[in-house]
């Protein structure tokens, strides 16, 4: 079942999200060449506790850090090191936040200094995929109709979709139903309803779909080497579109 939130718990989940988005407007400020993962994550748990709220993926099934930071051909689930970032590194950063009982849920690609076209190429149209899949939301439109968009998008572009990762429905748990795909067939699936709250993250590669997971049980990369983005927002369905969650507040 699909859970449509009150407007009393949405403005927990949108307190959250603002939370999740003061993070990621920090990151796109500081992310440079000689920094590393590790100060990156402390930047981030500082933000997110300073604002009395939990990073929800520090504990998360083990996982040892607030935030999951993944470089070049890494996927997900990247756990934050000393590696110090360099000029024409990307990295994808995850930020999850519990407030108040409620989640708060996005990632973003950063490019490091100057990366290359390629980079650049996978970096916009991973981002466009988004906002493809983002179009089409509204109460009455199946879900399945969110995967076709972001599929059809990608395969456009000759990139590579992580088949084995999806996005999800938030509320008070990290992962609640349903599994959203970044491809598939179009008007298939429960109908969206207003009121229900969604994580719409596409993962694309710039090389093919296989993916591999590193000795450390989460580290998650691209099987061929190539470089991987992730980007990822929450969001309420409305009656006519969708309203994102995991962006500022002009209020706060």
């Amino acid at each position: 079942m699909i859970n449509r939130r009150t407007r009393a718990e949405l403005k927990l989940l949108r307190q959250a999200g603002h939370i999740v988005a003061l993070c990621h407007n920090t990151l796109k400020n500081v992310i440079q060449p000689g920094i590393s993962g590790l100060a990156l994550d402390a930047m981030v748990e500082e933000i997110i506790r300073s604002h009395n709220a939990y990073p929800v993926f520090k504990g998360y099934r083990g996982f040892p850090n607030a935030t999951c930071i993944s470089i070049n051909d890494g996927v997900v689930h990247g756990i934050p090191t000393k590696q110090i970032l360099t000029s024409g590194n990307i990295v994808s950063i995850d930020i999850g936040v519990k407030y108040k009982g409620y989640i708060g849920d996005s990632a973003w690609t950063y490019g490091v200094g100057k990366i290359s076209d390629t980079q650049k190429f996978l970096l916009e149209h991973t981002e466009k995929a988004l906002w493809e899949g983002l179009s089409v939301i509204k109460a009455g439109t199946h879900l399945s109709t969110i995967s076709h968009a972001i599929g059809t998008y990608a395969v456009q572009h000759n990139l590579g979709i992580v088949k084995e990762l999806s996005g999800h429905g938030v509320g008070t748990k990290l992962h609640e139903p349903p599994i959203i795909l970044n491809y598939g067939k179009p008007n298939e699936g429960p109908r969206l309803q207003a009121g229900m709250v969604l994580a719409i993250e596409p993962i694309l590669n710039l090389g093919n779909t296989a993916i591999k997971t590193l000795q450390d049980g989460w580290t998650i990369v691209t099987s061929d080497g190539k470089d991987s983005a992730h980007f990822e927002h929450t969001i309420v369905v409305e009656e006519e579109g969708y309203t994102v969650l995991t962006a500022l507040m002009s209020n706060c």
